[in-house]
């Protein structure tokens, strides 16, 4: 097991801080620590309803999904279920690349990676409590319509829309 090498420059640099200014540091750890615990409960309900979501749409599911004949239903359906799973980088890559294997296109690929990281059907909850209703809707329609552009772009490149 390797230790991330983003731990080990945060620990420097809290050492550092620590020397220059240790009442200042241990202030901004302690606020630190009060963020934490006020963000933990809602963090821990979006990774449940993630799960859930999960549970309910497997690679198979997904597969079948977005390698449908009709390239703008799938688009859309890429679109659709990446906005309702909300999937860190290091899950949905490799999620993409065993669809890319079973011949999904890179147009629906672009658009369904850039929905599950950027939109969050799932999160909306926790950014209305730290953003607002309005400006967490605005986000969230903001980033669909960055994936649609996006996806379309992908296709454009890679020939898939004419």
């Amino acid at each position: 097991m390797s230790i991330n090498p983003f731990i080990i420059l945060t620990v420097i640099s809290i050492l550092i801080s620590f020397c220059f200014d240790s009442k200042k540091t241990r202030l901004a750890l302690s606020l630190t620590l009060k963020k934490i615990k006020k963000i933990l409960p809602a963090f821990m309900w979006m990774l449940i309803l993630m799960a859930v979501v999960l549970y309910f749409f497997s690679e198979e599911d997904i597969r079948k999904l977005l390698s449908n004949d009709n390239i703008y239903y799938s688009l859309i359906l890429a679109l659709s279920t990446g906005s309702a799973a909300m999937l860190p980088g290091f899950i949905a890559f490799p999620l993409c690349g065993i669809l890319l294997d079973q011949g999904v296109a890179y147009m629906i690929l672009s658009g369904f990676s850039s929905t599950l990281m950027m939109v969050g059907i799932v999160t909306f909850p926790v950014e209305v409590e730290y953003i607002g209703v309005k400006l967490g809707i605005i986000r969230n329609l903001l980033s669909l319509l960055i994936a649609l552009i996006v996806a379309l772009v992908t296709g454009l490149v890679y020939g898939e829309l004419f």
